[in-house]
């Protein structure tokens, strides 16, 4: 970078994909000041152009204000960075791109879950948080605002019990990678680190409960949290710690377990929100460049009753989940025969194929910081 001037970081300590901005920043070494949405330039110049209160934001040293962590991280890796998040070879980059939604999307279930159910032996942490991130005054309505979200991410009296298992089947796997490895790709922190630790920071691995059951259950997995937060690459305890991917687009054998349970966690939801998305722009067929909702902090296109290990479950559909999965049907796209039907077979044996289907014309797309409908005319 060639500039000295800091980057301005709009957000909030106890926000999930701010913290996966911040885990960003620190281990790239970049420097950054941290503000409030209460910070009267967020008011005055940062929601304009962005169109809806959401974070987190980051103004560049020279005014460019970017929203959403996956266009603030592609931003910064086209600066250039000391280790960059996108592996070079496809099997890794496509597989970094999965685990990078299954963190930011499908583990909002445990995220939200483990905050808000377990609300009143958290408390006072969770309003302290509130109170610094937003101010006094918004701090109840805000709380009550996230707390309600939990039906529409199928968060009920059957999935709980899942959603706990799961918590803990996940820990007890990451335990067992991490024993090897510093992060999920090998020595240095990738795109899925980056998707990972956004709900493995902020809630599940902040909020008091799942905290607590992280440091007992799986104690390196806490301290893969506390190194994704730590300024550039904290691996010391680690006899080979030279910055690299695993060799040979190659999957470290530690990390095939959480692939699979990653596979047995996001289908068939994913699978039934893709078709959902699919019928919705077959009838509707918006105009390229049309928003992909009718206000922009609405995120959600409709809802769909669906299963989350066994258990049934209603959730919202968002069609900013194929702005995250794109990036890996597009490395797909760019490979030659038979370096693809390699990939896709490798992704066939992980049980992941399904969350990368080729053909779909259309794309979700971002123009002004907002998601909108891309090349639905051509499949007309």
């Amino acid at each position: 970078m060639k500039s000295t001037s800091a980057y301005r970081l709009y957000g909030a300590s106890h926000s999930l994909y701010t913290g996966k901005a911040r885990c960003y920043l620190r281990n790239q070494g970049l420097p950054y000041v941290e503000l409030s949405t209460w910070h009267p330039d967020f008011a005055e110049r940062i929601l304009p152009q962005i169109g809806r209160g959401i974070i987190p934001v980051l103004e560049t040293p020279d005014g460019q204000v970017i929203q959403d962590t996956v266009d603030i991280i592609d931003h910064l890796e086209a600066q250039g960075v000391p280790w960059p998040a996108y592996p070079q070879t496809p099997l890794q980059r496509v597989v970094a791109v999965i685990i990078e939604y299954y963190g930011g999307q499908a583990m909002l279930k445990h995220a939200m879950h483990y905050r808000w159910s377990y609300r009143a032996e958290q408390e006072a942490f969770l309003r302290c948080a509130f109170t610094l991130g937003s101010g006094a005054q918004l701090a109840e309505q805000i709380m009550g605002r996230m707390n309600s979200y939990l039906p529409r991410l199928g968060v009920n009296a059957d999935s709980i019990p899942q959603i706990e298992s799961s918590f803990l089947q996940l820990l007890d796997r990451l335990e067992q990678h991490f024993a090897e490895w510093p992060y999920l790709l090998g020595t240095q922190p990738s795109i899925a680190d980056y998707g990972l630790i956004g709900p493995m920071f902020a809630h599940l691995g902040r909020d008091p409960v799942p905290l607590a059951i992280m440091q007992r259950r799986a104690p390196r997995v806490h301290r893969w949290v506390e190194r994704m937060t730590a300024p550039g690459l904290d691996v010391v305890e680690y006899a080979e710690s030279e910055p690299a991917f695993v060799a040979n687009d190659d999957l470290p054998s530690t990390l095939i377990p959480v692939l699979q349970h990653i596979a047995e966690e996001i289908f068939p939801e994913l699978t039934d929100k893709l078709a959902f998305l699919d019928a919705w722009v077959a009838e509707l067929q918006p105009a390229d460049g049309t928003p992909v909702t009718e206000k922009p902090q609405v995120r959600q296109v409709g809802m769909i009753q669906t299963r989350f290990r066994g258990a049934t479950i209603e959730v919202g559909v968002e069609p900013y989940l194929l702005y995250i999965l794109q990036r890996a049907t597009d490395t797909l796209l760019g490979l030659q025969e038979p370096e693809r039907a390699r990939v896709q077979g490798r992704l066939a044996e992980l049980g992941l194929a399904d969350a990368i289907r080729l053909g779909r014309q259309w794309r979700v797309g971002r123009r002004q910081n907002i998601e909108v409908w891309e090349g639905v005319a051509a499949t007309q």
